[in-house]
């Protein structure tokens, strides 16, 4: 509820502004698959590290049609977050600034749905950087896989307890496991684990 209330104020504020086209309805038939890697897993002090997207358009997964950005060395990266995405500060080395990520990112996306893993997380650490840069919050459409993942899989195997691991949804749904911990590989395996919901192959195991 507070989500679309604030669309809504959102959408009445930039209707004629540079960005008003996003906050229409999406009449495509493309989804976009998106992740983000961080310094941290608190949402209100993670910084972001890379951002990367990939479009989806009739049951394949478009990888000559994403976008991977790594970000300048943000100030709170430490060995415990390079540990998990691999990026050091010399990865980072010429980097885009958080605005101009964020602003090739709308340009990518536009108004077409979003899917993720862990979505609500992604979307907490780029609205936390986007609405004092730009005013507004994504207001995309969102599809969580894990969530699609445990309805699906208690409607086919209700005597299965869903074992919400990345890498298991993976190995139940017969879907490679590309890149884990970078953000582009993450997008693109979560995007897999999609189609393989839409075409009903649960495995189950």
């Amino acid at each position: 509820m507070l989500r679309a209330l604030r669309r809504a104020s959102d959408r009445r504020r930039h209707a004629e502004g540079e960005y008003g086209w996003l906050f229409h309805p999406y009449t495509g038939n493309e989804m976009v698959a998106i992740d983000c890697e961080t310094t941290g897993l608190d949402t209100r002090t993670a910084e972001l590290v890379s951002i990367a997207a990939v479009k989806v358009r009739n049951g394949r997964v478009l990888t000559s049609e994403s976008l991977d950005l790594r970000l300048q060395r943000p100030a709170s990266l430490n060995g415990d977050s390079i540990r998990i995405h691999g990026l050091r500060g010399i990865d980072l080395d010429g980097g885009d600034c958080v605005e101009a990520a964020l602003d090739k990112l709308l340009d990518f996306i536009g108004n077409r749905p979003l899917m993720g893993w862990c979505l609500d997380f992604d979307m907490a650490i780029l609205n936390r950087h986007l609405r004092p840069r730009f005013g507004f919050d994504l207001p995309n459409a969102l599809i969580e896989v894990s969530q699609r993942y445990v309805r699906d899989l208690r409607r086919t195997h209700p005597e299965i307890e869903p074992n919400l691991r990345f890498e298991a949804v993976a190995k139940a749904l017969g879907v490679p496991v590309i890149g884990r911990h970078t953000a582009l590989g993450d997008a693109v395996t979560a995007a897999l684990m999609y189609l393989r919901l839409e075409r009903g192959a649960m495995r189950g195991d």
